[in-house]
């Protein structure tokens, strides 16, 4: 019999495979973002060690990913709009290998980038069908004056975010050359609100979300300890523990929801001061987001539970602690074991240089 406290491991772990085979009509919207829901599922099943559910899929997947590469036309021009697509929405599988793009949308997205290379890794993936140079120089290209980045070469809104999938995608290809750190810690700086926190750029509001964005961002690039005073740090961290209720809300004045458990959860870590958080409040309102019936973990409790907040409340209950969650990397936001495979391929590769 089935306790309302109980996490239901293997009923999420059969969430997580539903999630790449047939989704419900509500997801059709999410058509040209299919590389960030796989991520979702497969990044899920690592954090509960189970990938074992997709093996038998796993090379077909990771031939999935490597044919929305954006790559450059054949006489090496286009090389700005390199990186990944999140589907064949606009462009075909492989389309390069034909010559030239098919469409002038046709581009890579930071974020579908930054999941695809993730989703490699976790996958066990070698990296080595990745065209480095070109999702760099893709990746340069998006960046702005004032540090902050596109998510495609078109032009589009810009914000913390991409900042992070940026300091994401730098450190997995372990090459920097694709953003101005400098102009990026800047941006960073100057999108501390008077509240203390982080917003998704200057003069915005401070946002559980963004926050985590812009602190996991200088934790990738080493610089989390020298870009904020003593006395700015300390107002981060009362902003970060004040973010809590039961669960975490992502600002204030707000309910609190899934996914802050992992978005200000993992703040927290990165700042060293997750153990001053209620861990028995937290978990409690996670069980109640958790769905007895699919499995899979909802927004708020007695809604319809989705990929992404599945995926953030496993996540958060990694944070935790819990039995049979795996321990995460909470800056890349991936197990530590799939970040450990890419320290090694960075030793690898430092070493044939």
């Amino acid at each position: 019999m089935e306790t309302k406290d109980e996490f239901l491991r293997q009923k999420h772990v059969q969430f997580f495979v539903r999630c790449l085979q047939v989704l419900p009509q509500r997801y059709s919207g999410l058509d040209t973002s299919r590389m960030t829901v796989a991520f979702f599922a497969i990044s899920g099943l690592d954090m509960l060690g189970s990938l074992s559910a997709i093996e038998k899929d796993r090379d077909n997947i990771i031939e999935w990913i490597y044919a929305l590469q954006v790559l450059p036309d054949r006489d090496g021009s286009n090389l700005n709009m390199c990186g990944f697509r999140g589907s064949t929405t606009i462009g075909s599988s492989f389309s390069q290998k034909e010559g030239k793009m098919e469409t002038i949308y046709d581009s890579g997205h930071i974020a579908m980038t930054y999941t695809a290379l993730a989703t490699l890794l976790i996958l066990g993936n070698d990296l080595s069908q990745i065209n480095k140079k070109a999702i760099l120089a893709g990746l340069k290209n998006l960046q702005l004056p004032d540090g902050s980045y596109y998510p495609v070469p078109e032009g589009s809104e810009n914000d913390m975010r991409f900042v992070y999938c940026a300091s994401c995608i730098c450190y997995i290809l372990d090459d920097w050359s694709g953003m101005d750190v400098e102009s990026a810690v800047r941006y960073i700086k100057n999108s501390m609100s008077y509240e203390g926190a982080i917003g998704q750029g200057p003069d915005l509001e401070a946002h559980g979300g963004s926050t985590f964005c812009a602190i996991a961002s200088l934790a990738l690039m080493n610089r989390l300890e020298h870009t904020f005073t003593a006395k700015k740090l300390q107002k981060l961290k009362r902003w970060c523990l004040c973010r809590q209720q039961s669960g975490f809300d992502g600002r204030p004045n707000k309910p609190v929801d899934t996914c802050y458990s992992f978005w200000v959860g993992a703040t927290l870590k990165l700042l060293d001061v997750y153990d001053l958080s209620n861990a028995k409040f937290n978990r409690a309102f996670l069980m109640e987001t958790q769905n007895h019936l699919t499995g899979g973990f909802s927004k708020w409790p007695s809604h319809n539970p989705d990929a992404l907040h599945a995926y953030f409340g496993v996540c958060g209950l990694s944070l935790l602690g819990e039995s049979g969650v795996e321990k995460m990397h909470p800056a890349l936001n991936i197990s530590e074991r799939a970040a450990n495979h890419l320290h090694r391929l960075h030793h690898q590769w430092r070493q044939n240089t």
